[in-house]
């Protein structure tokens, strides 16, 4: 993609904060280039909160986004989607602290994507292209990102739970393959650890409507699973929304092995705290770097 995006029209959608259980309005409007996606807290007069790495501030279950102490919870299917699909401006107002986890995946953002349609603006898009590899581990979790002309993931996990297990998800992320391979994949948990998460103040809107509960052997959602990795590509969909707070589309291949949103950000931070670690180019730039390299 050449240039600048953003939404041709308005769209709106509203729901169930995941977390914190509270009804939440959305609207998603275009912006102009080099905005990129903005959070405006409508009940807080229009106060806004970016959607960049230098504003983390939770990243337990979720990752929260912070400004001046105005806080915007679970942040992750939907800058995943708008990342995925394409969008680089856009004003997202929200009446309440926690984005709606509407279905548990990042389909119906898709939906509402392209409802809205996509308007190109004249002005080039700039990637952020890695350089050089980069790695975050912890206790047996790691997190590599690698020099690469694509988008490309390599997600793997490991669930003891004998619809689970270990699962790996590799792909390169384009907004055909993102729509039908990763977008349908819903928030899951596990029903041992139900009571727990509530006593931690978290879950409040949680149902099976809207996320996978496992029992000790099966799935309580009368539905079943929409896939047999469907954590996996889950997994996936967050950990590229996390990505999406570097602020412009990545040119790398990431591989996240039991990685989650506390890593993700970890890898970010510190990325953009090393420029030597990453090209800014457009995609005229990239193209004529990658010509050069096949004739020679």
């Amino acid at each position: 993609m050449r240039f600048e995006t953003t939404v041709q029209r308005p769209v709106a959608a509203s729901g169930v904060g995941l977390h914190h259980g509270v009804q939440v309005k959305i609207r998603i409007l275009p912006a102009p280039p080099s905005t990129g996606i903005v959070f405006l807290r409508t009940d807080l007069d229009g106060f806004a909160v970016p959607a960049r790495w230098n504003h983390v501030a939770r990243v337990s279950y979720a990752t929260s986004l912070m400004r001046q102490g105005v806080l915007i919870s679970t942040t992750e299917h939907l800058l995943s989607v708008l990342y995925s699909m394409g969008i680089d401006n856009a004003f997202i107002e929200i009446d309440n602290l926690e984005v709606p986890i509407l279905d548990g995946s990042g389909l119906p953002f898709v939906n509402l994507l392209r409802e809205a349609g996509i308007h190109q603006y004249r002005r080039k898009r700039r990637y952020l292209r890695v350089c050089r590899p980069v790695t975050v581990e912890d206790k047996g979790k790691r997190i590599t990102i690698l020099p690469d002309d694509a988008f490309r993931l390599t997600c793997d996990i490991d669930f003891p739970h004998p619809m689970v297990g270990k699962q790996s998800l590799e792909i390169e992320v384009t907004p055909e393959r993102y729509a039908s391979e990763i977008a349908p994949a819903r928030t899951f948990g596990f029903e041992k650890e139900l009571n727990q998460l509530r006593d931690m103040g978290l879950i409040r809107g949680a149902s099976i409507d809207n996320a996978i509960c496992f029992t000790e052997t099966g799935v309580m959602n009368p539905g079943g699973l929409r896939a047999p990795d469907e954590c996996c590509r889950h997994k996936a969909l967050d950990l590229i929304g996390d990505l999406a707070l570097l602020g412009r589309p990545l040119l790398g291949h990431v591989i996240a092995e039991r990685a989650g949103h506390a890593m993700h950000a970890a890898l970010v931070a510190r990325m953009m705290s090393d420029p030597s670690l990453y090209e800014v180019l457009t995609f005229d730039q990239l193209a004529a770097r990658v010509t050069k390299a096949l004739v020679s």
